[in-house]
């Protein structure tokens, strides 16, 4: 695999708490657990890397203890870091509310992982460029950092899709060569509940781009530029912790493009390695590349009957 993965989004710090029901408007819960990890972007990346694409970190990172758990959690996945850390502001966290079910709801502060500087990336024709939408909620078109035009841009507006300048998004939807977002994201940028009809409607709005709408336990719908839209199935699990289940996909769906599979295969890859990793509590859960081949070559995981779902994965 001669690509890489150039991750111009987030890696951020998720502060999980694992709650009975999420507290009414001014209550208070009791979680009946903790954990503190490094999450946001970082899942994408940690996919990617664990299918065999080599990653390169182009996002922020700050000087603080955020920042420590980031740059080690970098260094675990092997993915190299090309900038140097924020010496006034420390990486950004959220805190991630996870249900019984599986479902998860963020609260999300912001730092040094939305960089104010631009980054020549020394990115390749045969290399992958991801940014995220958490980057453009407070940028202007000349912040924007360009990537180099021979690469491939991949975007996941993410769930603040809603809050990113109009200005600003349409410069990206302009230049991205893949849209990924969940159904509930793709709805907000067009209006419309049916992720077939919604990811028809981000075709139209992007120059050239192919669109992916995750539909959760559905799967998928695939809208490859050119061809005709498919809903691509997920095996059946029982979801545990949904956290990073869409960063999982995002991860390995590139991983599997740059790899040669075509998109229709991909989406079934990614499909399967986001199922898989919800069945494990944690936001970085994505399997390695022998381990998801060795769940895949279960017959009852390629017929879709594994076990029942539960949860809903984004």
């Amino acid at each position: 695999m001669t690509a890489r993965l150039f991750f111009a989004g987030q890696a951020i710090v998720d502060v999980v708490l694992r709650v009975p029901a999420l507290p009414e408007r001014g209550g208070d819960v009791v979680a009946s657990a903790s954990e503190v990890t490094v999450g946001g972007g970082f899942n994408v990346m940690a996919a990617a890397a664990r299918q065999g694409l080599p990653v390169l970190y182009a996002g922020g990172h700050g000087t603080g203890p955020w920042g420590d758990l980031v740059r080690g959690a970098l260094a675990a996945e092997g993915i190299a870091i090309l900038r140097p850390p924020d010496p006034d502001r420390d990486t950004g966290f959220d805190v991630a509310l996870v249900e019984p079910d599986g479902e998860r709801t963020f609260a999300t502060h912001l730092g040094a992982e939305t960089p104010e500087t631009r980054l020549d990336l020394p990115a390749e024709p045969d290399d992958i460029v991801y940014v995220s939408g958490y980057g453009f909620v407070a940028a202007t078109p000349q912040a924007i950092s360009p990537p180099p035009p021979a690469t491939r841009l991949f975007l996941d507006p993410g769930p603040l899709a809603a809050q990113i300048p109009s200005e600003v998004l349409e410069a990206v939807l302009d230049r991205c060569d893949w849209l990924s977002c969940n159904q509930r994201e793709a709805s907000l940028l067009t209006g419309i509940a049916d992720p077939a009809e919604a990811a028809r409607l981000l075709l139209a709005r992007t120059a050239r781009a192919s669109v992916i709408v995750r539909t959760g336990a559905a799967g998928c719908v695939l809208a490859p530029r050119g061809q005709r839209i498919e809903r691509v199935p997920a095996p059946a699990v029982t979801a545990v912790d949904t956290t990073g289940a869409g960063d999982t996909h995002a991860g390995v769906f590139i991983a599997a493009l740059a790899g040669g599979l075509t998109p229709a295969e991909a989406a079934a890859r990614a499909n399967a390695a986001a199922a898989f990793s919800v069945t494990r509590p944690g936001p970085a859960t994505s399997p390695g590349r022998a381990e998801l081949d060795a769940w895949l070559s279960n017959p009852g995981v390629r017929a879709g009957r594994a076990v029942r779902r539960r949860g809903a994965m984004p």
